[in-house]
C-alpha cells in the first residue's frame, strides 16, 4: 500500500529524543515531509532558513525556551502555523505563546490521533492564511470586486476558531459565525433575530454600557463567562463599538474566545499551591509543638520523655524532607531539567535489587515475596535510577498497605514489544471511588486502615510520570479489603 504524499513540510523542535523521533516517524508515516531539531538554537536556525507549513515546538528546552523559538520563526515566516507542546502549561505561558503567534497547545503526553487532528486543523488554518495572503496580493494587483472580497472575508471569519457576533443598535444580529453558536451553547439563531435576551448577563451589561454612552470611544471591553458549570466551558467576550462613516455608533462587534483550558490550568495551579502549603504546615506545626514542650521548664520532663519527643520530631522532619524531595523531582520532570543517563536496564535485576533493599521492612511485617519472572527478558533503554524509583515506590506501598504475614506476588514477561510487570499484594485494597484519584498529586486514601500509615501522597504520581515519560502505561486493579494489583507496561524500544 503506497503512502499518500501530502507535500506539507513540518518542523519538530524538541530536546527529548523519544518524543521527537516518535513524532517524526508518525508524521512521516502519514505522508508529511518532516525535519527535526534537538534543541532550541538549532530549531531557530532551521526555522529561519526556510518556510515550514507547521512547527511543533517544545515549551521547555535547556538552551533556548520554546517561546523564543516561536517568536523567531513567526518573525521570519508569519504564516507558519506553530504549536507549543508541554506537560506543564500555565495560564501565563499560554497567553504569552498566543501573543507571540502560537496557533494552539498540544498537551503532553499526546496520542497519535490528537497529534494528527491538531496538524490537520493547523493546515486548514495555514491554507486560510495563504489564501488570505494571495487575495491581498491579488487585490493590490487587480483591484478585486468588493462583492467577491466580502464573500471571501465571510468565509474566513466563519472558519476561524474564535466566535464572532455583530449586533446593531436595535439588538438585532447582523452577522455571526458558527464558533459563536458553539461557545454560547445556543442551538440556532439567524440574521435579524433579537439576540440580546439569549446572551449571558455579562455581555448584555457591556453592550448596554457601550450603546447608552453619550459619546463612545473605540475601546474594547472584556469579560469572562462560565457557560457550562465545573469549568466545562469558559469563554472570554471582547466587545468593541463599530462606527458609521459619519462617526456615529453603528453597533457592537463581539469576539468570543475559548479559555476553558486556561481556566482549568489556573484552578490546578491554585489547588496545587494550597495542597503544598497544607502538607508543609502539618509536620512543621508538629515539630514546633514538640520543641515548645521540651523547652517549657514548667513541665519538668524527664530525659526519656524529651528523647521521645525529639525522635518524633525527627520522624516529622524526615517526612518533610521526603515531601520536598518528591516535589523537586516532580518539578524537574515537568520542566525536563532532570538529566538522564540512558543505559540498557534489565528489569529482573532491578526487581531483585529492590526486594533485597526492602528486606528489613519485609521481615518486620513477615511478608513473603513470590516472584514468577520470565528469564532472559530483553533490556529496555532507560535511566536506571528512574526505573529503580518505580519499583521502590510500588514495593514500599505493597509493604506499607499490606497485612502482617501477608504476601507480595511479582510477575514479569514479554508481550510483543513490551515488558509487562505485575505487583500484587494481599493488603487493604482501594475503594472504587478512590481508584480514579490514586495517581493525583498529594492524594492518599483516608480510612480507618490507613490512618497510621505515613507518606507524602506523591509517590504514585512520580511513578506514573516516569512510566509515561518512556511511553509506557500503568494500570490499577483493586478489591477493597483483599489487595491491589499494579500493572506496568514498558516498551522495549
Amino acid at each position: 500500500m503506497s503512502v499518500e504524499i501530502k507535500e506539507n513540510n513540518i518542523l519538530i523542535v524538541d530536546d527529548e529524543k523519544g518524543i521527537r523521533v516518535a513524532t517524526q516517524l508518525l508524521l512521516e508515516d502519514e505522508g508529511y515531509n518532516v525535519i527535526s531539531a534537538d534543541c532550541g538554537e538549532k530549531g531557530i536556525e532551521i526555522g529561519a532558513s526556510k518556510e515550514f507549513d507547521i512547527a511543533i515546538i517544545d515549551l521547555k528546552m535547556p538552551d533556548v525556551e520554546g517561546i523564543e523559538v516561536l517568536s523567531n520563526i513567526k518573525s521570519n515566516f508569519p504564516n507558519t502555523i506553530c504549536f507549543i507542546t508541554t506537560a506543564f502549561a500555565s495560564y501565563d505561558t499560554a497567553i504569552e505563546a498566543t501573543r507571540k503567534g502560537a496557533f494552539g497547545y498540544i498537551p503532553k503526553p499526546f496520542t497519535p490521533e490528537e497529534l494528527i487532528y491538531n496538524i490537520e486543523q493547523g493546515l486548514k488554518q495555514r491554507n486560510l492564511l495563504l489564501e488570505a495572503e494571495r487575495l491581498r496580493k491579488e487585490k493590490e494587483e487587480k483591484l478585486l470586486e468588493i462583492a467577491n472580497e466580502k464573500s471571501r472575508l465571510s468565509t474566513i471569519i466563519k472558519t476561524i476558531n474564535d466566535g464572532v457576533l455583530v449586533i446593531n443598535l436595535n439588538g438585532q444580529l447582523s452577522y455571526f459565525n458558527y464558533a459563536a453558536l458553539r461557545y454560547l451553547n445556543i442551538s440556532d439563531f439567524k440574521i435579524g433575530d433579537k439576540i440580546l435576551d439569549k446572551m449571558p448577563e455579562q455581555i448584555i451589561n457591556l453592550y448596554q454600557k457601550i450603546t447608552s454612552a453619550e459619546k463612545f470611544l473605540i475601546k474594547t471591553f472584556t469579560t469572562q463567562i462560565d457557560i457550562l458549570p465545573n469549568n466545562e466551558l469558559c469563554i472570554e467576550a471582547a466587545l468593541t463599538p463599530i462606527a458609521n462613516p459619519d462617526g456615529s455608533l453603528a453597533g457592537v462587534v463581539i469576539i468570543l474566545s475559548n479559555i476553558t483550558q486556561f481556566k482549568k490550568i489556573e484552578l490546578i495551579k491554585s489547588q496545587f499551591v494550597s495542597m503544598v502549603a497544607h502538607e508543609l504546615k502539618t509536620p512543621l506545626s508538629a515539630v514546633q509543638g514538640f520543641l515548645n514542650i521540651i523547652l517549657d521548664d514548667s513541665l519538668k520532663l524527664n530525659e526519656e520523655k524529651k528523647k521521645e519527643y525529639l525522635q518524633r520530631s525527627l520522624i516529622r522532619l524526615k517526612s518533610l524532607c521526603d515531601l520536598v524531595n518528591d516535589l523537586l523531582d516532580i518539578s524537574r520532570m515537568e520542566i525536563k531539567s532532570k538529566q538522564r543517563e540512558i543505559v540498557d536496564v534489565i528489569i529482573n535485576d532491578v526487581i531483585d535489587s529492590t526486594v533485597n533493599f526492602l528486606e528489613i521492612e519485609l521481615k518486620k511485617k513477615k511478608i513473603s515475596v513470590d516472584k514468577n519472572i520470565q528469564e532472559s527478558l530483553p533490556p529496555i533503554k532507560a535511566d536506571y535510577n528512574e526505573i529503580s524509583r518505580i519499583f521502590i515506590n510500588l514495593l514500599s506501598n505493597a509493604i506499607k498497605y499490606n497485612k502482617d504475614e501477608g504476601a507480595i506476588y511479582i510477575t514479569s514477561h514479554q508481550e510483543n514489544n513490551f515488558i509487562i510487570i505485575k505487583i500484587r499484594d494481599t493488603g487493604i485494597g482501594i475503594k472504587p471511588e478512590e481508584k480514579e484519584k490514586l495517581f493525583n498529586e498529594f492524594y492518599r486514601a483516608k480510612n480507618e486502615k490507613t490512618r497510621n500509615i505515613s507518606g507524602t501522597g506523591l509517590g504514585l504520581s512520580i511513578v506514573k510520570k516516569i512510566v509515561e515519560s518512556y511511553f509506557g502505561k500503568i494500570e490499577v486493579d483493586s478489591v477493597y479489603g483483599y489487595g491491589t494489583t499494579i500493572t506496568i507496561k514498558l516498551p522495549i524500544n
